[in-house]
């Protein structure tokens, strides 16, 4: 793992070698010398061509060995097959970091992939840090630091971005060059093979140039040292994501790009949703949410204000509210007697407050001054349309004036295009976030709610359950002797028992009699369940009884369900049946599983048990180790928690049994990586109790 010291020497260098410098303008190696000299750098520059002489003005040594001191930063612009000698001689220079632009590594196959492997080797073998290869370069606006092969030059500002794409990076520095927008940081990972996501984040998260962390990406290389980074950066500043590959086609698509592998969507999403990250669908909302937190202070509640000289955004607003968790504010007694004087008798005072078209700046100001006042309110969004009365620049200089005495976010949306340019440019060059419409102002403003709301969130408890963690190694052990990636029931069970989750009393037969002997021992009414090596799921062989009350039933039931699997499965060898206990009679079915992901772990999922999961997909995810608020969370995000919480007269579940078993669960999932998946379904759960019925365990 990289120090956020190793990674000064990347963004704060005090000379650059640039090796593969050119005197040809089309040239890369002379795209990135251009660029820092017109950027300002402030260190000594060093181009190195073989040829010497001068590029641009500087004079040239023809290899590292000639520099004239050691650089500090060594940019590499030269064709595959001579970045690893290149990187030997700045390593020998005793360089501290290099940056890789260079492509043709991993994401091209295996000879690409294996010269990268070695470039990775060096750069730990002797303490360099290596950005890159296949990166687009990387920027420091404080220091005049632009070593990109960019066109466009990026203006200073508090907003860090970086990604993972180069084009993209490209593309976006254009952009946000045409928006106005600058940037205090800005680095393209490339393939990653020193520097990760994860060592950025930490970087940035510490830089006090930087308000405001936003990045692209499609792939994470360590997901729990990600996931441990990210939740100590966002206690100190917001971390806003945008993560491609989140289909099939964009995980093929991602592999081919980077070479890197991606991991599930639903386990990205709960890694954000753990750390505290804002994830987001675009790029457009990407940078709407940036400029937001960069430009206005965090909303203390949800409670909205909307002013506007029409209805209809007015209610607009209002609907986008009910689906962004803001309500609208109820304005107190003094504002409503302000209001009601100032304004025309047709006004709607009530929130959303509508001043009626024909408002002037004027009455804009007056009702914003009242509104700015209100106690009640958090956050205010003024809406505008172009009528014939309204007062574009004058009405932009109202709201200026006013957020600039206000402590809360001011937001705009002035709707419309060509008459409302001048004002929309007042409002954005005065720092407040302006909208076409009212929909993406209200997504911004419940992000930031949100930010506020997890920076002030109770400090997270983690707990950690008894469990007899020998004997559970054992029976995997025991697993991995026989060859089997599947456990039995009976030894799955064991391992549910040692990590103390509340299992049924079990008994295996082999004979309709052992049955119900088990079954009288038990006491009835008992369950009945197909055991074979070579069944995985019961239900594919209708290889379960329920309910069986009487010694008839067991005989009946034994002899129906070893047939049937017999019939339908010839190839499987039949151990016999458990005999088990009936779970809670008034019980829910619940779902508990989790799965090792390939980038972030122990993936824990929860759901109710039947279609409201398999065909509609109401089932919610989190990434172990779980704390005591994951658990509770993950039990109430599903749409279907209403069921829980009993409706109809219907008394509520024991929630606090269910957060036990995912906690438990949470706890094996840390303890054995080995254990791939591992399902308990159903869970049967009532008002008292919940139990762990049966089980499903794989290992690899």
């Amino acid at each position: 793992m990289l120090s956020d010291v190793n990674l000064r020497s990347l963004f704060n260098p005090e000379s650059i070698a640039v090796v593969g410098a050119s005197r040809s303008g089309h040239k890369l190696g002379n795209v990135i010398l251009s660029n820092l000299v017109s950027a300002g750098y402030r260190g000594k520059l060093m181009p190195v061509n073989p040829a010497g002489g001068e590029i641009l003005g500087l004079a040239a040594s023809p290899s590292v060995r000639e520099l004239p001191h050691p650089p500090d930063l060594g940019i590499i612009v030269l064709p595959r097959e001579q970045v690893l000698t290149a990187m030997e001689e700045l390593a020998d220079a005793h360089v501290s970091a290099i940056c890789v632009i260079t492509a043709g590594f991993r994401e091209t196959g295996r000879d690409g992939f294996e010269l990268e492997m070695e470039m990775a080797d060096l750069a730990r073998r002797r303490n360099v840090t290596l950005l890159g290869p296949n990166s687009l370069g990387l920027v420091n606006t404080a220091i005049g630091l632009n070593a990109t092969i960019a066109q466009a030059k990026p203006s200073r500002g508090s907003i860090a971005f970086f990604s993972q794409s180069g084009a993209l990076c490209s593309a976006i520095l254009d952009w946000a060059d045409g928006e106005g927008i600058g940037f205090s940081k800005f680095v393209s990972l490339g393939n990653k093979a020193g520097v990760s996501e994860a060592d950025v984040l930490e970087s940035l998260g510490n830089d006090p140039e930087t308000k405001v962390i936003i990045g692209y990406l499609e792939s994470v290389d360590d997901g729990q040292k990600f996931l441990s980074k990210a939740r100590a950066v966002t206690e100190k500043k917001p971390v806003i994501m945008i993560k491609a590959g989140t289909t099939p086609s964009g995980a093929r698509a991602t592999s081919s790009h980077t070479g890197s592998m991606a991991g599930s969507v639903v386990a990205s999403t709960a890694a954000f949703k753990q750390a505290g990250i804002i994830q987001v669908e675009s790029l457009e909302s990407l940078f709407d949410l940036a400029r937001a937190f960069a430009e206005q202070p965090l909303p203390t509640g949800p409670n909205l204000t909307v002013v506007t000289n029409s209805g209809g955004p007015g209610i607009l607003a209002a609907d986008a509210c009910e689906d962004a968790d803001l309500h609208l504010a109820r304005p107190t007694m003094e504002t409503l007697e302000v209001l009601s004087k100032a304004l025309p008798p047709f006004a709607a005072i009530y929130n959303p407050i509508d001043i009626i078209g024909d408002a002037d700046a004027d009455r804009y100001r007056v009702t914003l001054e009242a509104v700015a006042k209100d106690e009640m309110s958090n956050a205010i969004l003024v809406l505008l349309t172009p009528t014939a009365s309204a007062q574009i620049k004058e009405t932009a200089q109202a709201v200026i004036d006013i957020a600039a005495d206000c402590d809360k976010p001011v937001f705009a949306s002035f709707m419309g295009d060509s008459r409302i340019g001048p004002g929309r440019d007042m409002l954005l060059d005065a720092g407040i976030p302006c909208y076409g419409y009212p929909e993406p102002a209200i997504r911004a403003i419940s992000a930031m709610l949100a930010h506020h709301r997890w920076k002030n969130r109770p400090y997270p408890v983690e707990v950690c359950f008894r469990r007899d963690q020998g004997r559970a190694s054992r029976a995997i052990k025991r697993a991995k002797r026989l060859g089997l990636s599947e456990l039995p029931f009976n030894e799955a069970m064991e391992i549910a028992t040692a990590y103390e989750l509340p299992v049924p009393e079990i008994r295996l037969v082999r004979t309709s009699d052992q049955a119900v002997r088990a079954a009288k021992k038990l006491g009835y009414p008992v369950a009945l369940k197909i055991v074979s090596p070579h069944i995985s799921s019961r239900s594919d062989v209708d290889g379960v009884a329920l309910n069986l009350a009487t010694p008839r039933d067991v005989r009946d039931a034994w002899l129906d369900i070893t047939s049937r699997a017999q019939r339908k499965r010839p190839d499987a060898y039949i151990t016999g049946c458990l005999v088990q206990t009936m779970g809670p009679v008034k019980a829910r079915a619940v779902v508990v599983r989790f799965t090792q992901d390939p980038q972030f772990g122990p993936l824990v999922s929860f759901s109710l048990a039947g279609p409201s999961a398999e065909v509609l997909g109401d089932i919610s995810y989190r990434l172990a180790p779980l704390t005591l608020q994951d658990v509770q969370d993950i039990v109430r995000e599903i749409k279907s928690f209403p069921l829980l919480r009993g409706v109809r007269g219907e008394e509520p579940v024991n929630l606090a049994a269910i957060e036990d078993i995912l906690l438990s669960m949470s706890q094996m999932a840390t303890d054995f990586p080995e254990i791939r998946e591992m399902v308990l379904d159903p869970v049967l759960v009532d008002s008292e109790e919940a139990m762990v019925t049966d089980i499903r365990l794989t290992v690899g």
